[in-house]
């Protein structure tokens, strides 16, 4: 595959993502208060929630931070993709394993920076874009927005189970969105199929450095 279809291809993948990404987003947003929730299967909701922090809503530090810190991530990711795309060597899956990463981390990017701004709260009302009062929150101060909830297993447990027994229990909690989806599946290619195209390429830079200097 040439430079500039690998260029394009990477460009396509990152704007379908968050194409899809924030069109989901906004649409619950206009659509449904917080908590609401459309069954699509016992183990398939859309359940509408926010966080403050990052992928399936672990939060860490200061808002501020933790969106500059996703900021400077992206942009480093970004050029080393660019870099990546010139190499001859690339392996396709590789660079589409970096693309869905830079598309999930930009799209919780737009929801940290604008949408507090953009929309005013969920709670108990369905949100305005762009209220005449102003908006929830702050620039580089929004919430991310998650939707997607998959209890694959929803149940009580046996009594016989120690501990736990006769409780609740529901297997896969976490609410998420397009872009933790197009996080989580680049980091799980990257793990299962390129763990040694880094090292690889990091290998071959070296060797290119010792041909010029000797």
């Amino acid at each position: 595959m040439s430079v500039r279809n690998r260029a394009w291809l990477s460009v396509c993948l990152i704007a379908f993502v968050l194409i899809v990404d924030q069109w989901s987003k906004v649409w619950i947003k206009l659509n449904m208060e917080l908590y609401d929730h459309i069954r699509i299967t016992d183990w398939f909701y859309i359940y509408f929630t926010e966080n403050n922090g990052m992928a399936f809503g672990i939060e860490f530090f200061d808002k501020f931070f933790l969106t500059l810190f996703r900021i400077l991530a992206v942009g480093a990711m970004s050029w080393y993709l660019h870099r990546l795309i010139k190499n001859p060597q690339l392996r396709t899956g590789y660079m589409i394993s970096m693309a869905l990463i830079i598309a999930g981390a930009f799209g919780n990017i737009i929801d940290s920076v604008f949408y507090g701004v953009l929309f005013d709260h969920s709670m108990g009302q369905l949100a305005e874009f762009l209220p005449i009062t102003g908006g929830y929150g702050s620039l580089f101060h929004g919430k991310v927005v998650d939707l997607l909830y998959f209890p694959l297993i929803d149940t009580v447990l046996p009594e016989w189970i120690p501990w736990m027994g006769g409780e609740h229990f529901v297997f896969f909690r976490p609410v998420f969105n397009v872009a933790d989806t197009a996080i989580s599946t680049g980091i799980i290619l990257l793990m299962l199929f390129y763990r040694h195209d880094l090292s690889d390429l990091n290998e071959l830079r070296l060797f290119k450095k010792k041909e010029k200097t000797a």
